[in-house]
C-alpha cells in the first residue's frame, strides 16, 4: 500500500470518526395537550420548596427528621456516590496506568554456583483514544450519576409526601375522635333521657336497649379511631427511623396546606421537574453514549506500553550491579473478525435507545394522567365540601329538634336514634372528605416534579 492509500484510509476513519465525538441531544418533548382538559398558563410555573408548601412548623420539623435519618433515602445518597466514583475513574480513563511488578529469581545448572537474578520495572499501560470510546464511555458514566441523582431526588420527594400523608392521616383521626368524644357525652345524656322516660311509663325497655347499643357502637368506634392513632404515629416513626412514640402535631385546619399549586394554572412543561421524566431522558442519554461506544469497537485501537526499571540478567548473562532497563512498544490493533459480536452489540445498543424513546413517551403520558386525575379528585373534594358542610348543618338542626321533641313525648326514640346516627355519619363523612382534599393536593404537588430542596 503507498502512501497516497495510507492517507485515504486515514481520512476515512477522521471522517467517520467525527460523528462519535457528537453530544447527546435530547429528543424528549412535553406535549401541550399531555395534561388532558386542564386550563394551561402558558408561562409555567416553578414548584416551590416543600417548605413554602407544608407551612406547619411541628410537620417542617417531621420531614426534616425524615429527610436526616431515613434509611432508604440514605441509601439512595450511597447509590449517587458510588456513581460519582465510577464517573471520576472513567474521566481518568485518558491518562496511563502505572504498576511495580518486581521480580526475582535463582537459578543453577548442574551444581553450578547459584545465580541470583532481579529486576525492578516500572510498568506503563495506555490506551490511546483514537474514536471517542473513552469520551463516550464518560458520557455514559455522567448520565449513570444524574440517573442517581434523580432516583434520590425521587427518593426524597415521595418520603416529603408520605411524611405530609401520616402526619395529616393522624390529624383527621385527631378530629374523628373529638367528634365522637362529644358525640359520646350527647348519646350519654339521651341515653339517660330515655332511661327517665322509661321509670315514669312513657318509654319502653327496648328504646332503651336500643339506645344504648347504639352509644356503646359508639364507644367501639373510639376505641378503633385510638388504636388507628397508635398504628399511623407508629408508621410515622419507621419513617423518622425513631422507635414507637407519640408524635406531636397541631389540630386539624391550624395549617392549612397551600392550594395555590391547584388554583394558579399550569403549563406541561412543569412536567420536567419530575424525577422520574428526567430519569427517563438520562436513561436515554446513556443509551446513546453506548451506541456510540458500540461504534467505536468497529475502529482500531492504540495501545502504548512500556517498562523502566533496574534489572542484573541482560540478555541471559547476570552482572553486579544492576543496568537500567528501557522498553516501549507500541500497538495497533484492528477488528477483522469478531463473529458477529460488534454488529450484535451495535444493534442492541440501537434497540435500546429505541425501548428508551417508548419508555420516555409512557413516562410522560403516565405523568400527565396523574396530575388529571388528582386535580379533579381536590376539585370534587372541594365541591364535596360545601355540600358536606350544609348536611351537617341541617342535621345538627334535625338532631336538636328531634331531642326537645322526644323530651317533650312528641317524638319517638327511633326518630332520634335516626337523627344521631345521620349526623355522627355526615361529620365523620366531612371530616374523612377534607382529608380527601389534603391527600389530593399533596398528590398534586407531588405529580408536577414537587421541589424537596
Amino acid at each position: 500500500m503507498n502512501y497516497k492509500n495510507i492517507i485515504a484510509v486515514a481520512l476515512c476513519f477522521a471522517l467517520t470518526s467525527c460523528g462519535l465525538y457528537k453530544k447527546y441531544e435530547s429528543k424528549a418533548e412535553i406535549p401541550a395537550g399531555v395534561m388532558g382538559n386542564i386550563p394551561q398558563n402558558g408561562e409555567g410555573s416553578t414548584v416551590v420548596s416543600w417548605r413554602q408548601f407544608f407551612t406547619d412548623p411541628v410537620l417542617q420539623q417531621l420531614i426534616e427528621q425524615a429527610l436526616a435519618n431515613n434509611t432508604d433515602l440514605a441509601s439512595a445518597r450511597i447509590l449517587v456516590e458510588q456513581s460519582q466514583a465510577s464517573l471520576k475513574a472513567a474521566r481518568l480513563g485518558y491518562l496511563p496506568a502505572f504498576s511495580i511488578a518486581p521480580q526475582g529469581s535463582l537459578s543453577s545448572f548442574d551444581l553450578s554456583p547459584v545465580a541470583k537474578t532481579y529486576s525492578l520495572p516500572l510498568q506503563m499501560s495506555w490506551d490511546v483514544e483514537l474514536f471517542g470510546s473513552i469520551t463516550n464511555k464518560k458520557r455514559a458514566a455522567k448520565a449513570v450519576l444524574l440517573q442517581a441523582q434523580c432516583g434520590e431526588e425521587a427518593v426524597r420527594s415521595n418520603l416529603v409526601s408520605t411524611v405530609a400523608q401520616h402526619y395529616s392521616m393522624l390529624q383527621i383521626l385527631d378530629r374523628q375522635l373529638e367528634i365522637l368524644m362529644q358525640t359520646d357525652s350527647l348519646w350519654a345524656a339521651s341515653l339517660e333521657t330515655q332511661k327517665s322516660l322509661w321509670e315514669n311509663g312513657k318509654a319502653y325497655s327496648t328504646a332503651v336497649n336500643q339506645m344504648e347499643s347504639s352509644w356503646l357502637n359508639v364507644k367501639t368506634q373510639i376505641v378503633e379511631v385510638r388504636g388507628n392513632i397508635l398504628s399511623a404515629e407508629n408508621s410515622l416513626c419507621r419513617l423518622l427511623a425513631i422507635p414507637p412514640q407519640h408524635i406531636a402535631r397541631n389540630k386539624w385546619g391550624v395549617h392549612a396546606l397551600s392550594t395555590s399549586i391547584a388554583l394558579g394554572g399550569f403549563s406541561a412543561e412543569m412536567l420536567r421537574n419530575r424525577p422520574d421524566i428526567r430519569l427517563a431522558d438520562y436513561m436515554m442519554e446513556e443509551a446513546y453514549y453506548n451506541t456510540q461506544i458500540a461504534r467505536a469497537a468497529f475502529f482500531p485501537t492504540l495501545t502504548l506500553s512500556g517498562t523502566l526499571g533496574w534489572t542484573n540478567n541482560g540478555g541471559g548473562v547476570v552482572v553486579d550491579p544492576g543496568k537500567l532497563l528501557l522498553n516501549i512498544m507500541g500497538q495497533l490493533t484492528q477488528p477483522v473478525f469478531m463473529r458477529g459480536q460488534l454488529k450484535a452489540g451495535l444493534k442492541i445498543a440501537k434497540l435500546t435507545q429505541e425501548d428508551l424513546l417508548g419508555n420516555y413517551t409512557q413516562t410522560v403520558i403516565d405523568a400527565g394522567n396523574q396530575v388529571n386525575e388528582v386535580l379533579a379528585d381536590f376539585q370534587a373534594a372541594v365541591e364535596k365540601d360545601g355540600y358536606y358542610n350544609r348536611q351537617v348543618a341541617t342535621l345538627h338542626d334535625a338532631y336538636t329538634g328531634t331531642h326537645e321533641l322526644m323530651d317533650n313525648g312528641k317524638a319517638s326514640y327511633l326518630e332520634v336514634l335516626t337523627a344521631q346516627e345521620s349526623l355522627l355519619s355526615a361529620q365523620l363523612s366531612e371530616a374523612m372528605n377534607k382529608y380527601s382534599a389534603t391527600q389530593a393536593l399533596i398528590a398534586l404537588y407531588i405529580a408536577l416534579g414537587g421541589g424537596t430542596k
